[in-house]
């Protein structure tokens, strides 16, 4: 048995395509984001290649010593305001108070966002700067000779400082600096892909149809006058005439962490890459206390909440319905939560300032997870098959929510209208198995267990293929270096309409003569 089993191993090996040890330069976004690209980092580390970590001396999870990368720590004044815990609690506090004014309040909410993706633009794009001025560092990275930069474009700096170094550029991306990542690089009809907060599924009437394009609109406001100028402005200084979206539009590869078990179905294009819940992996066993109480549970089982990496607190009074709601569970629930313990906790929470998310949710006890929304979350969710309890907060938290409400795993609440009856019923409804919730996510994790390679390996596969053959070009299409007005063709329909316009005006002439001197005879020969 062994010899025909070794032989496969070598024949395995001898046919994989090889790469030799590459340099990465890694250029991430903190906090969640961070979240995945570590898992990408520690495995390209684990094959053998030098990573290297752009950080800023304010990063809140970007450790400066990692046995799996180098890091570049650049010197940052001002933190950006979502490196904070304690801002973003207060910008959700506030999120969550305009959204209870109601309808009206929208204007509000979004002059709420615009102004954190706004002023957190504007301190990386000065760090950018900063760093493009430090010819030490920027003469350092260069003599390093990097194989290829991986970046998250959501803060697009490293696809500057790829564009600076002339490095081929991967993308770890899924939303872009005004939108999601699709918009900027494959057809995207507003017919049937909903937009960023329009909180619609591809299924639309008219009227949603409208009210998507007015979002489209949004999205096209959020990148014009928020978030690209001051990275327009760093454009301007060191690279004149280059603008930020075609610089993120020739990227040689977009590793998309996107699965369409998850994402609606849409055009795409040859260079994307679909990883989504490349971060996901089998549970591993729970410290001893925490098994424990999930053991304890017995035949009824666990339920899980969480509200991420960013968010771990919410209203005192919200609290206080959930913790009233999943008092009156027979499960017992395990509950990330910070801040004051709820007086109307009951015996079956136990409260957890962090806790091991994946592998709770991989454990054969664990009935149903309560979620704020968040990607890895979600897919995590998916992965093991758990159905889901939606309390979305902000930024694309609720889109999230309606897509996996659309494929009947999830129910989603409002969190400003949340009451103690209506939660226990959903929770109840949730963990019923007559109902379709469980099956449908189970579903959901066996389409997206069936794949030819796993999520990670084709990431890595693809980022390989860029080092061996120093970019991807050829998968990349040059729609991004056209005009406007000449990828819609609008200069061809303006010439066949002007065209066609004088051919009418021709032929309108030629009648009009024809028709006067007719008349002209008839005078001739009546008189």
């Amino acid at each position: 048995m062994m010899v025909p089993l070794l032989a496969a191993l070598l024949l395995v090996l001898w046919t994989r395509p090889g790469c030799e040890s590459g340099r990465v330069l890694v250029y991430p976004v903190d906090g969640s984001h961070w979240v995945n690209m570590r898992i990408l980092v520690e495995a390209l580390h684990a094959r053998g290649h030098q990573v290297t970590v752009l950080r800023s001396s304010t990063s809140w999870y970007v450790s400066e010593h990692s046995p799996h990368y180098t890091s570049i720590t650049m010197h940052q004044d001002t933190p950006q305001s979502i490196e904070s815990q304690e801002f973003m609690s207060g910008f959700l506090r506030r999120s969550v108070e305009i959204r209870s004014e109601g309808p009206m309040a929208a204007f509000a909410l979004y002059a709420n966002l615009f102004h954190l993706l706004a002023e957190n633009q504007r301190v990386v794009a000065r760090l950018v700067h900063s760093m493009f001025e430090d010819q030490a560092l920027m003469q350092r990275l260069q003599e390093s000779r990097f194989d290829l930069i991986l970046t998250d474009p959501v803060f697009p700096a490293g696809v500057l400082v790829a564009h600076y170094l002339q490095l081929p550029l991967v993308l770890n991306v899924r939303w872009l600096l005004s939108g999601e990542g699709h918009f900027a690089l494959a057809p995207s009809p507003l017919s049937y892909i909903p937009q960023l907060f329009s909180h619609l599924s591809d299924r639309m009437d008219f009227l949603q149809r409208l009210s998507n394009f007015l979002y489209h609109g949004l999205s096209l406001y959020m990148h014009h006058f928020i978030s690209n100028p001051p990275y327009q402005a760093v454009c301007d200084r060191f690279f004149p005439g280059v603008d930020v979206l075609s610089l993120i539009q020739g990227a040689d590869l977009w590793l998309m962490r996107v699965d369409f078990v998850f994402e609606f179905p849409r055009p795409t294009m040859p260079n994307v890459v679909y990883v989504g819940g490349f971060q996901c992996r089998p549970a591993q066993p729970l410290p001893p206390e925490l098994e424990e109480f999930v053991q304890s549970s017995g035949e009824h089982g666990v339920v899980i909440m969480s509200l991420g990496t960013l968010l771990g607190g919410l209203h005192p009074h919200i609290s206080e319905v959930i913790a009233s709601a999943f008092a009156r569970l027979p499960q017992k629930v395990v509950w990330r939560h910070l801040g004051a313990r709820p007086s109307t906790l009951g015996n079956n929470t136990m409260l957890l300032d962090w806790l091991p998310q994946n592998d709770l949710l991989g454990h054969p006890k664990t009935r149903a997870f309560v979620s704020h929304g968040g990607t890895n979350g979600l897919y995590e969710a998916i992965y093991h098959g758990v159905p889901l309890l939606g309390l979305p907060l902000i930024f694309d938290q609720q889109d999230n929510m309606v897509r996996m409400e659309a494929r009947g795993a999830a129910i989603v609440l409002d969190v400003t209208t949340l009451e103690v009856d209506s939660l226990t019923q959903a929770l109840r409804d949730v963990l019923d198995e007559q109902k379709p919730y469980r099956e449908n996510m189970r579903r959901l994790s066996r389409l997206h267990h069936d794949q030819p390679l796993t999520p990670m390996d084709s990431a890595l596969f693809w980022l390989e293929f860029v080092m061996r053959h120093g970019g991807a070009a050829h998968l990349r299409t040059e729609s991004y270096r056209m005009p406007w007005y000449a990828y819609h063709n609008l200069d061809v329909l303006a010439l066949l309409l002007g065209l066609a316009t004088a051919l009418l005006m021709i032929i309108s002439c030629t009648c009009r003569c024809l028709f006067q001197r007719l008349c002209g005879r008839r005078k001739v020969k009546l008189q």
